[in-house]
């Protein structure tokens, strides 16, 4: 059955819904943000069932993401320091449902935690992969500040699949456009659960993003993302230092959040 969704839900800066009562908590820090485009085609069959390619001007998109997550939190008790703070690289593509909730779909998250990486494996059937990690900020060259991504998988494997990405943060990005907004402004989560669709909300402030120069970037998690390998320069990169997150509870298939 091809699902027809009901109209997608407007780009927006600002989140749909408040979390008022999270059922996670933490920050992304550090940001880097790296976008193909990508034929919908190419990205329908990876996608959970229930949703379709969300689109802007036609086009789909494949996110390459590095960032620092830091001080993970259940509900309102304070963010674990050690475990719930480390390195992470996800791919992700751009969803929406029937019900017209815009969202991601992980398609890896790399993690320099093993005991997160196991939690989120088990509990909520995430693609995480162990991969030793890091993040450095340099100087060097006097042109600003310049940020380097690594990763390197462990484990489930294979081993072999790594990324290097180096970003220069340029200037500050006073208006972000619609797609800069569709790519970064995602208020949502698409993932199957023992076998039944589901949408994890997320709210957090706007955005401060920045146009960033990308120096380099060796990576081969897409194509074992399941991928075509890009090719050529990607359409955006921006930098974020961040923002505090918030995950609501998940809605139900009918698209009522649970209790």
């Amino acid at each position: 059955m091809v699902l027809t969704p009901s109209v997608p839900e407007p780009i927006s800066a600002d989140p749909p819904t408040s979390a008022e009562n999270p059922l996670l908590t933490q920050s992304w820090l550090d940001l880097a943000f790296l976008h193909w485009a990508v034929d919908p085609a190419d990205v329908a069959p990876l996608l959970p069932a229930g949703t379709v390619p969300d689109l802007h001007d036609g086009a789909t998109y494949v996110g390459l993401v590095a960032f620092r997550m830091h001080r993970v939190g259940w509900f309102r008790l304070p963010g674990i320091p050690y475990l719930g703070t480390f390195p992470e690289t996800n791919v992700r593509l751009y969803s929406v449902d029937a019900h017209g909730r815009r969202g991601v779909v992980f398609r890896s998250l790399d993690a320099s935690r093993l005991i997160p990486v196991a939690v989120a494996r088990g509990a909520f059937r995430l693609p995480y992969q162990w991969s030793r990690m890091s993040i450095r900020h340099s100087d060097d060259s006097g042109s600003g500040d310049t940020v380097t991504y690594t990763s390197a998988r462990r484990w489930p494997g294979p081993r072999g699949v790594a990324s290097r990405i180096v970003v220069r943060v340029g200037e500050r990005v006073e208006e972000p456009d619609d797609f800069e907004h569709f790519l970064t402004a995602r208020w949502g989560m698409h993932n199957t659960f023992f076998g039944r669709q589901m949408f994890l909300p997320n709210a957090h402030p706007r955005w401060p993003l920045y146009r960033a120069d990308l120096i380099e970037c060796d990576e081969d998690l897409i194509a074992a993302a399941g991928l075509p390998q890009p090719v050529g320069d990607p359409v955006s990169v921006l930098y974020s230092p961040g923002v505090p997150v918030r995950f609501g509870r998940p809605a139900r298939p009918g698209g009522i959040p649970t209790p």
